[in-house]
């Protein structure tokens, strides 16, 4: 059985006070929170602060993006070299670095091996603009952006795969639990076709995108979908504990 995993992007939010204040009102309880498994993805201003806070405790800590070089002139940057050590977990491909930074499929997947290759669990985001669902396209987008990012990888054994559809983020318009657990089926079956149905069974596939308190249920009870990719929610300590309560009571 899949462990269900609950990661909360902070994005651009909190100062390193903020982010100590954030983490010391939920870590109690998110730390005693049974059979999910609990990451925070805090700013990289924050990291350090946040891990010296959850040291000791079952909460894992991701950063929100790295650079695919380990060192060099790449004014301010951060290489996995430098995130080795310090957390477990790195969101990798987020449509806004898509969108805002013109990430593309070979950079994603520069990252997603950088990130294997220093020893972190890359949360490997995928979804489809407002426009392309909108054109039928959702299939065709996703499985391009899923088997761009793997491409020359072997053996990804602590992916994390995140379908999060860019209309969904941040609107306030989530995908019903059908859409999202039809299209998480689809990833699982395209990353099937390269490693084969065991590894992709073994999978966890996230949900991201609007999510909340009062519609993780929707989305945390269907077969495909074993957590989700939280973003604004994320920021409020009894939303996100509830979504992790949630999580772990549906899949007892």
């Amino acid at each position: 059985m899949r462990l269900p995993i609950i990661a909360g992007n902070w994005k651009m939010n909190t100062n390193i006070e903020q982010a100590v204040e954030l983490v010391q009102e939920m870590k109690e309880r998110l730390d005693g929170i049974e059979s999910v498994e609990k990451v925070l993805c805090p700013p990289f201003v924050s990291l350090s602060a946040v891990s010296g806070l959850i040291a000791g405790s079952s909460i894992k800590l991701g950063a929100q993006n790295l650079y695919f070089e380990e060192k060099g002139a790449y004014t301010g940057e951060v290489s996995p070299l430098m995130l080795a050590g310090l957390c477990q977990y790195v969101i990798i491909g987020h449509s806004e670095r898509r969108q805002y930074f013109g990430e593309t499929d070979e950079m994603v997947n520069r990252k997603v091996k950088a990130a294997l290759k220093a020893g972190l669990k890359p949360i490997l985001c995928v979804g489809e603009r407002l426009e392309e669902n909108e054109a039928g396209r959702t299939e065709e987008v996703v499985t391009r952006q899923a088997k761009g990012a793997l491409v020359g990888i072997e053996s990804p054994h602590e992916l994390v795969v995140a379908y999060e559809p860019v209309w969904a983020i941040g609107t306030g318009k989530a995908a019903t639990g059908d859409q999202a657990n039809a299209t998480i089926g689809l990833i699982r079956h395209v990353i099937s076709q390269s490693y084969g149905e065991q590894f992709a069974q073994n999978l966890r596939l996230q949900y991201g995108g609007s999510v909340t308190s009062t519609n993780i249920a929707e989305f945390i009870c269907q077969q495909e979908i074993d957590g989700a990719l939280v973003g604004g929610a994320s920021l409020k300590a009894a939303e996100f504990l509830s979504i992790v309560e949630q999580t772990a009571n549906a899949k007892r």
